[in-house]
C-alpha cells in the first residue's frame, strides 16, 4: 500500500526549494543530486519492509510497562539497530561530530518517508538526535565524549524532560531541583512526566536532558538550568556503572500512538540521581529552545506523514469501491447501470483534493523552514540573520498547520470509506487516533498561536514579518506573469493583506497595555496566517510544475484550484472574526460556565 508519493517529495526537494542550489554550498559538497536520490529511496525501502507492515502490530500489541521497565513491541529491535548503521540519528550533524552533514531539508524528508510509514517509529530516533545534537552544542567536551558516540548508534536513547505534574506547559513553574555536590555533578530531584521514548528494552542506557532548579536560583525561567542525566552512571572508559535511580514510574496508556511510549519518570526518589550541568547555570530554557523548534518541526512533520498515509489509504478504498451511480443528464440514475466506483462522485472527489491539499501543502511547508535552516548553516552576515527570522516565523506554522488541517484531512479521509472508516479493519481509525496528539505535543495550538502573534510577528520591530511578506510577493509577482496562475496570486495577495488588517486592529491593544484583549484570538489569526502560507506554497508549486509532464502537472494545478476555492475563501471568514468587536472571550465571568 502507499504512504507517500516519492515524485512529489521529489518535485518539492528539486523544483520547488532548489535542492541543486543548495548542494552547491560547501557544507555539502560531499553530496549531488544521484546520492541523494540514492538516499531517498534506500529509506523508502527500508521503511516499505521494516516499518510499514507493523504499523497495525504496533497498535495491538503497545508498549507496556512491566516489572519497573517498559516493554516495546520487538520489531524495534531491528529498526533501530539499522537506523543505527544506517547514520540517521546523526545525519544532520558535523562530520566533525559524527554525523553526516546531510542538508536539513533531506533529513527531513527521511524522517517524513519514515513517519508516514509508521509513526509509531521515528520519535524514538529523532528524540535521540535532537538531544544528542543539543549536547553537542552546548555541553563540555567531556558530556559530548562521554554520551554522544553511542547515542549516534542507537545503542543510547535521548530524551526531552520539561513537563512536570503541577505545571504542565508552564516551564515557569517547574519544581525538580538541582543540588551542586561540589565535584562537577549534581544531584537532581523531581518528577516529569509525558516523556515520551523514555524506556524501552533494546537500549543499554538514556541520556535524559532534565531541566532544573539549582538552589538559590531565581523564580522563573530565568532560574531553569539544563543537566545531562543518565539512567545509568557512565564510567571514564565508556562502560556503564551504577544504576543512577531515575526511575520508570509508569506507562501512560494513549489513545493512539500506542507504540511510542509515553512515560513518567522520577529523579531521586529511590536513591541519588546525578546530573551534570549543560553550558551555564540558568540558561536550560534558551537552550532547550534548540531542541523545542526542532521537536516542533519535528511534530508538523509527523502529522503530515499521518495524514499522508491516511490520503493514501482512503484514495485505495475510492478507486475500489462500487457504490451508487452517476447522475445522468436528465438529473435521474438508471438502476440497470452497474454501480461506479465512489472515486466519481464529485463529493468524494471533494473529499480526496481535500486531503491531498492538506497533505502536500504541509510537506511543502516543512521542507520551506528547512530550507531556511540549511541557508543558516551556508551564508554569513545579513543572510544568516534573514534566514534566522525567516525560520522563527515559520516554525510555529509548521508545527501547527499540519497538526490541525493534517487532523482535518484524517477525519475527512475516514469519511470517505463511511461506515468502514470506523470499523477495526481498515486502518483509517488508527491514524485518526494517532493523529489526535499531534496539535499537543511540543506546545499546544493555543501555546504555538501565542508565539506567533505575541513574540515572531512583533519581533524586532516586525523584522520577520517583512522578509516573509518580501518572500511571499516574490512568487505573487512571478505568478502573475503566468496566465493560468494570475487569479491565484492576485488572490494571495488579497489575503495576505488581511493579516496586515488584522494587525492594524489588534496593535493598539498591545500599545495600550491590553495584551489579554491583544491576544485573545491568537488561535483564530494562526488559522488565518497558516491558511495564508500554505496557499503560498501552492502558488510556488503551481510555479514549478509548468515544465512537468501533463498528467503531474494537471494534478497539481487542479489541487491548488480546490486549495484557493475552498480554504483561501475562508480568509475573509477570519478577518472578520479577528476584527470584530466583541470582546466575548476576555469579558465573559466564569460563573457563565
Amino acid at each position: 500500500m502507499q504512504y507517500y508519493d516519492p515524485k512529489t517529495l521529489s518535485f518539492l526537494l528539486t523544483n520547488v526549494h532548489h535542492l541543486e542550489e543548495l548542494l552547491k554550498a560547501e557544507r555539502y559538497a560531499n553530496y549531488d543530486k544521484q546520492s541523494i536520490d540514492m538516499l531517498l529511496e534506500a529509506i523508502k525501502d527500508f521503511s516499505d519492509t521494516a516499518l510499514f507492515p507493523y504499523i497495525k502490530e504496533m497498535d495491538e500489541k503497545p508498549s507496556v510497562f512491566k516489572d519497573g521497565r517498559v516493554v516495546v513491541h520487538e520489531q524495534f529491535g531491528p529498526i533501530l539497530k539499522k537506523a543505527g548503521e544506517m547514520g540517521l540519528i546523526g545525519a544532520f550533524m558535523d562530520e566533525k561530530d559524527n554525523g553526516m552533514q546531510l542538508p536539513v531539508m533531506i533529513f527531513n524528508a527521511l524522517y517524513f518517508i519514515m513517519e508516514a510509514a509508521n509513526n509509531h517509529v521515528p520519535g524514538y530516533m529523532g528524540l535521540t538526535a535532537g538531544a544528542a545534537n543539543l549536547i553537542v552544542t552546548f555541553g563540555s567536551e567531556e558530556i559530548k565524549k562521554k554520551y554522544v558516540p553511542k547515542m549516534l548508534e542507537m545503542q543510547w536513547g535521548g530524551t526531552m524532560c520539561l513537563t512536570e505534574p503541577q505545571a504542565g506547559s508552564s516551564l515557569s513553574d517547574i519544581t525538580s531541583s538541582a543540588k551542586n555536590l561540589g565535584d562537577g555533578s549534581y544531584s537532581i530531584k523531581g518528577q516529569k512526566i509525558f516523556i515520551s521514548a523514555s524506556d524501552h528494552q533494546f537500549a543499554d542506557n538514556f541520556i535524559h536532558l532534565v531541566l532544573a532548579r539549582i538552589e538559590g536560583a531565581p523564580a522563573g525561567t530565568k532560574g531553569v538550568s539544563l543537566f545531562v542525566v543518565p539512567q545509568y552512571r557512565v564510567n571514564d572508559d565508556g562502560s556503564l556503572g551504577d544504576y543512577n535511580h531515575v526511575d520508570v514510574v509508569g506507562e501512560f496508556e494513549k489513545l493512539g500512538q500506542r507504540g511510542y511510549c509515553t512515560n513518567h519518570l522520577a529523579f531521586g526518589d529511590s536513591g541519588e540521581s546525578i546530573g551534570y550541568l549543560v553550558g551555564e547555570e540558568n540558561k536550560g530554557l534558551t537552550y532547550m529552545f534548540q531542541l523545542m523548534n526542532e521537536a516542533r518541526i519535528a511534530t508538523g512533520r509527523m502529522g503530515a506523514g499521518i495524514a499522508s498515509a491516511a490520503y493514501y489509504a482512503s484514495l485505495q478504498y475510492a478507486k475500489e469501491r462500487p457504490q451508487g451511480r452517476k447522475l445522468q443528464s436528465t438529473g435521474k440514475k438508471d438502476p440497470n447501470e452497474e454501480q461506479t466506483l465512489i472515486i466519481n462522485h464529485p463529493d468524494v472527489k471533494r473529499m480526496l483534493l481535500h486531503q491531498k491539499a492538506i497533505v502536500e501543502g504541509s510537506l511543502s511547508l516543512i521542507l520551506q523552514c528547512a530550507y531556511y535552516l540549511d541557508k543558516q548553516l551556508t551564508v554569513e552576515g545579513e543572510e544568516k540573520n534573514k534566514y534566522h527570522l525567516l525560520a522563527e516565523i515559520l516554525t510555529p506554522v509548521a508545527k501547527t498547520y499540519p497538526s490541525e488541517a493534517g487532523k482535518e484531512a484524517v477525519d475527512t479521509g475516514l469519511q470517505v470509506l463511511g461506515g468502514y472508516g470506523f470499523m477495526m479493519d481498515f486502518i483509517l481509525q488508527q491514524y485518526y487516533r494517532d493523529i489526535r496528539i499531534i496539535s499537543i505535543y511540543e506546545g499546544t495550538t493555543g501555546i504555538q498561536s501565542l508565539d506567533l502573534l505575541g513574540r515572531k510577528v512583533t519581533m524586532m520591530e516586525g523584522a520577520a514579518m517583512k522578509l516573509l511578506a518580501k518572500e511571499i510577493e516574490e512568487a505573487i509577482v512571478a505568478a502573475m506573469a503566468k496566465e493560468e496562475l494570475k487569479t491565484y496570486a492576485n488572490k494571495l495577495g488579497e489575503s495576505a493583506k488581511m493579516i496586515e488588517v488584522c494587525m492594524t486592529h489588534l496593535m493598539p491593544y498591545a500599545m495600550q497595555g491590553n495584551h489579554e484583549r491583544y491576544l485573545a484570538d491568537a488561535t483564530i489569526f494562526m488559522d488565518l496566517f497558516g491558511t495564508v502560507v500554505i496557499g503560498w506554497q501552492w502558488l510556488k508549486m503551481g510555479l514549478a510544475v509548468m515544465d512537468e509532464d501533463a498528467a503531474f502537472k494537471e494534478s497539481k494545478l487542479h489541487t491548488l484550484d480546490y486549495f484557493y476555492k475552498y480554504e483561501m475563501s475562508r480568509c475573509r471568514g477570519l478577518q472578520k472574526t479577528i476584527c470584530h468587536p466583541s470582546e466575548v472571550n476576555v469579558k465573559v465571568g466564569v460563573e457563565v460556565f
